[in-house]
């Protein structure tokens, strides 16, 4: 038995909720049960040094957790003067997984920044973070072609991320935070609408997982990630 109750192969209730600040090109507020996460998506015209003259366009993203999104009070990065390497490290990991479903000669010669910020986190707030940002992305981009910026739609393929582990010795999908802490497997799996992989992190943090183990995961996750590719089409 889960600690929520739900089913094995059960998503958390999600809800994503666009427009929902005034001046980002794309925004939204995704709720993954109690883990929401506030994306929005900023168009500029430049591009980073190492692309310029290239013409290809560039998807970049940010990422941060307020000091009480989690059960005791964090110390803001800001105050300790820097980030610190799970916050780079998981800003990188959206930017390079927003650019898989992009056509960036199609985007042009310009960068759109997408900023999430963790409002609550209870487990899965990077999945949560890069789902949510690519509905950011869409929206921005639909502000794009509708003033003309772009000949043809940039976005080849919707993004989405759920987390899948063994909890208890069972595989599970879209791990909480009761069951992400104590969980024997713990993995990440990003993926495009068409079912095609991005990336995936796993890690045994308890015990190994064979094979089939993992091949049962990856089942779990393309389920999920297809109901969350569902949600997004549905609210953007």
């Amino acid at each position: 038995m889960r600690p929520s109750g739900r089913d094995l192969s059960e998503m958390r209730p999600v809800s994503i909720e666009t427009g929902f600040t005034k001046h980002a090109e794309g925004s939204c507020l995704i709720k993954i049960g109690d883990t929401h996460v506030l994306c929005t998506a900023t168009i500029e015209d430049r591009v980073p040094p190492f692309i310029k003259g290239s013409g290809l366009g560039w998807v970049t993203a940010e990422y941060g957790m307020l000091p009480r999104a989690t059960n005791t009070r964090m110390r803001r990065e800001a105050a300790a003067g820097k980030q610190g390497g799970r916050t780079v490290e998981i800003q990188r990991l959206i930017g390079r997984a927003l650019r898989a479903g992009v056509d960036r000669v199609a985007l042009g010669e310009r960068q759109i920044t997408v900023d999430c910020d963790v409002l609550q986190a209870d487990g899965g707030t990077r999945c949560a973070a890069i789902t949510g940002g690519w509905v950011a992305l869409r929206l921005a981009v639909n502000k794009l072609m509708k003033v003309g910026d772009v000949g043809s739609d940039p976005l080849v393929d919707p993004v989405a991320a759920v987390s899948c582990g063994i909890y208890a010795g069972q595989p599970v999908l879209d791990l909480d935070y009761p069951e992400d802490s104590e969980a024997g497997v713990d993995g990440n799996f990003i993926m495009t609408g068409s079912g095609k992989l991005i990336e995936v992190q796993m890690s045994a943090e308890g015990s190994m997982f064979s094979r089939d183990q993992m091949n049962t995961l990856i089942d779990l996750a393309e389920k999920g990630v297809g109901e969350l590719v569902a949600a997004q089409k549905a609210a953007a």
